[in-house]
């Protein structure tokens, strides 16, 4: 192409550039979106396995010991099997639990097929690691068959006793909710209401 009709662009010209600026365009939207999805599964791989081993190190340490003092009687660790909700609500209900914890899985990876935002990608990825964290003990700790209860450990005074994927949980949650208050949606585009 000579440099006059750079200038006064032809209608191919203009076209083949559309359509690279659109490739190249499309090309990058796949790039954040793998980009993002990467930083979901990571985010999800680094709260699983913190809660996993956690619970691990203390079922190996502290179950059946008397509970150990971290910051005096306002935060000390102590092994609970919990087969409710949050709280111990729900006890008779544990395979619900899991059932819902599979179900927030499923909708998270739904999600993620069209995850463009960063923050959204923490969020999930949170969610997601806490989830399978729960769920884990559920399926694999006694009773079994789908009822196993969850190992919490973490009882500050005053509060009920949770563990990381508790935390995880609560901490996507919380994201979740300030994210939708400022309008950033999952596609990364920003919505006023």
């Amino acid at each position: 192409m000579t440099e006059a009709e750079q200038a006064i662009g032809t209608p191919d010209a203009g076209k083949a550039e559309e359509g690279a600026g659109t490739s190249a365009a499309g090309a990058v939207a796949g790039a954040g979106k793998r980009r993002r999805i990467g930083v979901l599964a990571a985010v999800a791989g680094f709260a699983y396995l913190l809660d996993l081993c956690s619970k691990l190190a203390v079922v190996a340490k502290l179950e059946h010991h008397a509970p150990v003092e971290v910051i005096g009687t306002w935060l000390q660790l102590e092994v609970i099997r919990n087969r409710g909700a949050a709280f111990g609500m729900g006890e008779a209900m544990t395979i619900v639990f899991t059932v819902i914890a599979a179900g927030v899985i499923v909708v998270i990876a739904r999600l993620a097929r069209k995850l463009y935002s960063l923050p959204w990608a923490i969020a999930l990825g949170m969610l997601l690691g806490g989830a399978f964290g729960n769920l884990t003990d559920r399926v694999f700790r006694t009773p079994g068959d789908l009822q196993g209860a969850v190992v919490d450990f973490i009882a500050p005074a005053h509060f009920a006793v949770f563990n990381l994927a508790d935390s995880a949980i609560v901490c996507g949650g919380f994201l979740i909710v300030i994210l939708s208050f400022r309008g950033l949606d999952p596609d990364g585009t920003v919505h006023k209401d």
